[in-house]
């Protein structure tokens, strides 16, 4: 992603605010206006806030930025670094909890909800936090560590923990975060709440053991059919009788006593 893609500290703090009403109406069946939307919408206070403290930033009002970045967290539960850079129609739904690190980037048309962290897994000044693309939804929960990237229209889902870089068009669950829904699926670009596919959910590991249990009972269904294909051992060929075995058996052991005595 481009810099230039973020209009979070753009020209005028207030300039996007009626499009990223719009785009929370459009998202939330609750909302039942734009002035219902503008008084008791947590997410949307809290990026109005941190538009000014970004813009406080960039003047190199580096205290004064994290003071309002404070301030927001008190009034709404939610902590956005001065530093984080975000897109437009920015939507954290119900928001308590949710936390954005300094270096994380996020993109047009992102969905958060309650008790997401975009945290960061390192200790130097560089990029640490995670990229978002454009439409991704991050389910009720989700921890997504590190200078990773989030591919266009992914699919968080509630509670997982996102370690790696995820595809476009990609629903991951579980912990470490493993995807669930191929990318050419269509579901996947619709709307997903909480960014987790609904109904049956295929679990990633079960998949793979199933995959190998199939392997396995083929692999001795092979070895059946070979061990049946190869003839029987031939046994030693002996020209006696059984009887004159014996006969000559016995024979033996009496000349072995004999000499004994």
């Amino acid at each position: 992603m481009r810099a230039a893609d973020y209009t979070t500290a753009g020209d005028g703090v207030f300039k996007h605010l009626r499009e990223e009403i719009d785009g929370i109406m459009a998202r939330d069946p609750a909302a039942r206006s734009r002035f219902e939307v503008a008084l008791c919408y947590p997410g949307l206070h809290a990026i109005v806030l941190h538009r000014i403290a970004r813009r406080a930033r960039d003047a190199g009002w580096h205290t004064t930025a994290r003071l309002i970045s404070q301030i927001a967290r008190s009034l709404t539960g939610i902590e956005i670094h001065p530093g984080a850079t975000i897109g437009r129609r920015f939507f954290i739904d119900h928001g308590m909890g949710v936390v954005i690190g300094e270096t994380a980037e996020i993109g047009d048309d992102v969905m958060l909800y309650h008790g997401v962290t975009l945290g960061g897994t390192s200790l130097n000044q560089g990029k640490r936090h995670p990229t978002l693309g454009d439409g991704v939804i991050v389910g009720a929960g989700a921890k997504i560590l590190g200078a990773i990237t989030i591919g266009r229209g992914a699919r968080i889902g509630a509670n997982a923990v996102v370690v790696a870089d995820v595809p476009a068009d990609t629903a991951v669950v579980g912990i470490p975060a493993k995807p669930v829904v191929p990318r050419d699926r269509a579901e996947t670009r619709k709307f997903m709440p909480y960014g987790t596919p609904c109904g049956e959910i295929p679990d990633p590991v079960a998949r793979a053991l199933t995959g190998l249990l199939d392997q396995v009972t083929a692999l001795q269904a092979r070895v059946g059919e070979l061990e049946a294909d190869r003839p029987p051992a031939a046994l030693p060929r002996s020209t006696s009788t059984p009887l004159e075995t014996v006969a000559s058996h016995n024979g033996g052991m009496h000349e072995a006593q004999g000499e004994s005595r």
